[in-house]
């Protein structure tokens, strides 16, 4: 018997969820337990997935390329897309305000809310941690991402045989942790059960429910095709001079498997090969900016991760002004960097952030349903993005391409 995918499994429980919610409400306290664990399963992985990916991620681009001048031009393209990209999606989610009005009294919270008024000046002393244990152990995360960064690069400058073996322990670690991460993500469908039925069953208007949802949804697609359509080919365009579209159409095989797999892992291999093959780039840019743009450059993630948390805040009616925007697009920006090529992993990301400012994460359950619908869509605009990143970054090598 083929196994059911696990989107179909995730809308499957969506389904039940409302129906059980609407015809079985006195039975719904035997069902919301499964929601807590998941929850409580998803804090238990941040720390240890996010510390072991980002020294991994840091150590290996340190030893291989030593922060050269083609590192560097990398990062920059990739942090300046990243930011563009969550720029972006903060516009339309403050422009169309999808989660006002929305009804989120029935959802659980266990924790208080206290959303994070700190300066920006307050934000970056504390982001260098005291006490890692101490950060680590009350979900500091952003001192926890400094001090995993700071590790990673130092790794890379110590002697042959520890660096190799710090290296090899924290890759080993960061795949330990994604094989747990990605069985929490598995059962999913159980916790999105448990914390859908309760929503439904105490939820005074249904209906509008829906009708934020794919507000919301229409809003985040909108920001990902703004960025994919319009900021990317402007930027391969003026700062590449290549002809973006077409490069689009030598790499259309790619963006639909990504699309359709939603990871951007499984599309690197034909990114590589179309890249240089239809393109021009050579194997020498292709091998060192796509496979790391896999890891850290995650425009379409950054803009999802963003608007998620926007959302929350106003269907909660947080007040998120200008600074603490701001405070959210650093935070998101350095957690897209951790986010893992595979299905659903910027829903750790997204615990994260939730954490840092204050809000619950038992929120999440409003978008968990439409997550790998926007899942697609986002992890095209990532691979898109790494694969005009390259163009660019050659082009600025003096490469002659097809494009």
């Amino acid at each position: 018997m083929k196994k059911i995918a696990l989107h179909w499994q995730i809308l499957i429980a969506f389904i039940l969820a409302i129906l059980v919610g609407i015809f079985l409400k006195d039975y719904v306290i035997y069902f919301s337990w499964m929601g807590d664990i998941f929850l409580r399963l998803l804090k238990m992985i941040v720390i240890p997935l996010i510390l072991s990916s980002i020294i991994s991620g840091v150590a290996n681009m340190g030893s291989d390329s030593n922060f050269s001048r083609l590192g560097l031009k990398t990062l920059a393209y990739y942090l300046t897309t990243t930011v563009l990209a969550i720029i972006v999606g903060l516009l339309l989610v403050n422009l169309i305000k999808p989660g006002v009005g929305m009804d989120i009294s029935s959802i659980p919270v266990h924790e208080s809310i206290n959303i994070n008024k700190q300066s920006i000046s307050d934000l970056l002393i504390q982001i260098v941690p005291q006490n890692i244990f101490y950060s680590m152990a009350n979900n500091e995360f952003l001192s926890v991402i400094f001090f995993a960064i700071i590790a990673g690069i130092f790794i890379g400058r110590i002697d042959t045989k520890y660096k190799v073996t710090l290296t090899d322990f924290f890759n080993a670690s960061f795949e330990l942790f994604m094989k747990m991460t990605m069985l929490i993500i598995k059962l999913a469908p159980f916790g999105i059960f448990g914390l859908i039925v309760k929503v439904v069953a105490e939820q005074n208007d249904f209906g509008n429910m829906v009708i934020k949802l794919g507000s919301f949804m229409l809003t985040v697609i909108a920001a990902i095709l703004i960025h994919a359509l319009i900021t990317l080919p402007l930027l391969t365009k003026i700062i590449g001079k290549a002809k973006p579209f077409k490069h689009l159409n030598n790499v259309k095989t790619t963006l639909i498997t990504a699309f359709s797999t939603a990871s951007s892992a499984a599309a690197l291999p034909l990114n590589m090969k179309e890249t240089h093959e239809k393109s021009g780039v050579s194997y020498k840019i292709t091998n060192f900016t796509l496979p790391l743009g896999a890891t850290v450059n995650m425009d379409g993630t950054s803009i999802y991760i963003a608007a998620v948390v926007m959302f929350i805040a106003q269907a909660k009616g947080v007040d998120m002004g200008l600074k603490e925007q701001i405070i959210l697009l650093i935070i998101a920006v350095f957690s897209s960097i951790g986010t893992a090529a595979v299905p659903m992993a910027s829903l750790v990301m997204i615990t994260i952030i939730l954490e840092v400012l204050g809000l619950p994460i038992e929120y999440m359950a409003l978008i968990l349903p439409i997550d790998r619908i926007l899942d697609m869509f986002r992890t095209a605009t990532n691979v898109w993005s790494d694969s005009c990143g390259a163009v660019i970054i050659a082009k600025s090598e003096g490469e002659i391409l097809n494009v």
